[in-house]
């Protein structure tokens, strides 16, 4: 199991701690940084001082640095003579806390899992700005910018006058739509409801016959004063 994470107190030690009784609060039974088939167990039940660790072999405990009241190190390792022993772990103990430091690997290894999700979380968050169109290709889509853009205030566009050929165009379109889709309404003065094209009444137009008298009055008429000629030139008097 990863003891890396977790940590042990017995807060009725702290008052009492020193370099003689920190192994003895190490070795408590609910320590889970504790190993009881170690020679410290085997010298305690036997009642034997710790200079008898030397000439055993198997894994014991030692302290390793002490710095009272607060610091205190202890390694956990595995004697092999009374000259060779191999470390195997070491822990630490602040204010009473006990600790498992971590070995190099470990170090090393959680450091680069931090940097890695740091690499992921800001390439996942690059990705989610990345936009792409066949047309335009790709390009950064940037939502402060959309926020800075809405608080800006809009200036005032300038509206030209129109040319014109501009204006020309525009009235021959109009005109071209008037006769293709005719009005179906008329608003004969201003301020009037809308009347439609089928109710206004129109003019009765004149009969045949009596444009044509008309007519032939008008051609006879033209025709007397043509005969009679220009009138006569009077003398002015002076």
């Amino acid at each position: 199991d990863n003891l890396l994470g977790i940590s042990w107190v017995d807060s009725s030690w702290i008052p009492i701690l020193n370099n003689g009784s920190v192994l003895d609060y190490f070795s408590e039974r609910s320590n889970p940084f504790y190993d009881r088939t170690c020679n410290n167990e085997v010298v305690k039940m036997q009642r034997m001082t710790l200079d008898h660790l030397n000439q055993m072999v198997g894994v014991e405990y030692i302290l390793l640095h002490a710095q009272e009241p607060i610091l205190f190190i202890i390694r956990k390792q595995q004697r092999q003579s009374p000259t060779q022993v191999m470390p195997l772990a070491d822990y630490y103990i602040i204010a009473g806390v006990i600790y498992q430091a971590p070995d190099l690997g470990s170090v090393i290894n959680s450091r680069v899992l931090t940097a890695v999700h740091g690499i992921q979380s800001a390439f996942e968050e690059a990705m989610s700005y990345c936009r792409y169109h066949p047309s335009k290709g790709y390009w950064w889509h940037f939502k402060d910018e959309e926020e800075r853009e809405k608080t800006k205030p809009k200036a005032k566009k300038k509206e030209e006058p129109s040319s014109i050929f501009q204006r020309q165009r525009v009235d021959a379109l109009l005109l071209d739509l008037r006769q293709k889709f005719p009005p179906r309404f008329v608003q004969q003065k201003p301020g009037e409801k809308p009347i439609p094209v089928d109710q206004i009444k129109k003019e009765p137009e004149p009969v045949p016959e009596a444009v044509k008298s008309e007519e032939k009055e008008i051609v006879k008429n033209a025709q007397s004063a043509g005969a009679k000629g220009p009138p006569e030139k009077r003398m002015r008097l002076q």
